[in-house]
């Protein structure tokens, strides 16, 4: 394979998210350069086994985003922890396989963009896209989120936050602390999976017994109306404007969902479910501002190599900072890629550029000492 980097694509996991992390991982496989990378295709099934795949044939259904799965043909895997001195690998139990340099975990929602993964990678000292530990599970907890961008003086909308087996507070007072609508979600989770526009008590009751079938923790907000902007990040929290790795913001974009939100549905599996105007119809102050505000938030929660950071807009031209989302879609109609290739970085130089950054951190880190001089 000559020096080729050997890079190995985490998809699937246990998360509801499982078949969107599929779609982004197929575009990944079809997009990277092969001339500078040798991908490994590691699938993760719903149980949380991991397999390694043949990257030409790893799905079923591939074109089919409400049928698509993992083939069943892979092989079970296990990821062995580097000796000194020697790389990494995810190796068949049954034979030895390749050692990978570098991991990309095209994981969505829990068990994979919540730090876990990230956790399990950085012990076995495998440099991986994305952001580490801490940044991943900041940026997946909505509530913890939500407070980090309060603390930090960031414009946010007012929130609540019930937990399992904690009082559930009654419709009446929310709407008078929130105001009618809200929305209803799991604090951990993405991809609007179990997310309920609320505007009556009947309502009210199903929306939470829905959110608490994904999470032990509801995050409840207030509905904000205005034009829902969105702005993608990439960079590291660990760069420089000289080596060019600190964080830089894409032109924004906007979603015009062609229902009452932008649902799972919409984002996923329907292309004609919203338009994405990429990029957004904003003058050159309001772009400039949502940059700033994009990077702030990414700095924030201590985010590394990339993440999409999404905003409302409202009619008084106030820009509030709705979410953000650690590993966003890499899906044929996803959000984060589009807004790069308007931004003049390509789908495959994109690529290049996370696998670059994930490198350029893992090197910062490991020359870090581990050890007390006495």
């Amino acid at each position: 394979m000559g020096n080729k980097l050997r890079v190995g694509i985490l998809c699937g996991g246990k998360s509801a998210e499982h078949e969107v992390s599929l779609q982004s991982a197929k575009n990944v496989v079809d997009a990277i350069d092969r001339s500078k990378y040798d991908p490994v295709l590691i699938g993760i099934d719903k149980d949380g086994r991991w397999f390694l795949h043949n990257t030409d044939d790893f799905l079923c259904n591939a074109a089919d985003p409400k049928r698509i799965s993992l083939n069943d043909r892979g092989t079970s895997a296990a990821l062995i922890p580097a000796s000194k001195g020697s790389l990494s690998s995810f190796a068949s139990l049954n034979a030895a396989s390749p050692a990978i340099d570098v991991a990309f975990p095209i994981l969505h929602g829990p068990f994979g963009e919540d730090g876990t993964v990230q956790g399990l990678l950085k012990l076995a000292g495998i440099p991986f896209v994305g952001s580490g530990v801490l940044g991943s599970a900041a940026g997946m907890d909505k509530d913890v989120m939500k407070r980090l961008l309060r603390d930090s003086a960031l414009p946010i909308g007012k929130f609540c936050c019930i937990r399992l087996g904690g009082r559930i507070p009654d419709y009446a007072e929310l709407c008078a602390q929130l105001g009618s609508p809200f929305f209803i979600k799991p604090a951990n989770m993405g991809s609007s999976v179990g997310v309920s526009k609320v505007s009556n008590h009947a309502e009210y009751d199903k929306a939470i017994t829905e959110a608490f079938l994904y999470d032990t923790k509801v995050m409840i907000e207030e509905f904000i109306k205005g034009r829902e902007i969105e702005c993608s990040v990439l960079g590291s929290s660990l760069g420089t404007s000289v080596d060019r790795n600190e964080p830089i913001a894409s032109l924004p974009g906007e979603v015009k969902p062609l229902n009452d939100f932008y649902s799972y549905n919409a984002k996923y599996i329907d292309a004609d479910g919203a338009a994405l105007i990429i990029p957004a119809d904003l003058d050159n102050e309001t772009v400039a501002h949502v940059q700033k505000l994009a990077i702030e938030a990414f700095n924030a929660l201590c985010c590394d190599g990339l993440a999409r950071v999404d905003f409302f807009l409202t009619e008084d031209s106030r820009i509030v900072v709705n979410e953000i989302n650690t590993m966003p879609g890499f899906t044929r109609i996803s959000m984060y890629p589009k807004l790069w290739e308007v931004s003049g970085i390509s789908y495959a130089a994109l690529i290049n550029r996370l696998i670059d950054l994930a490198i350029f951190r893992f090197e910062k880190e490991r020359i870090l000492t581990t050890s007390v001089t006495l």
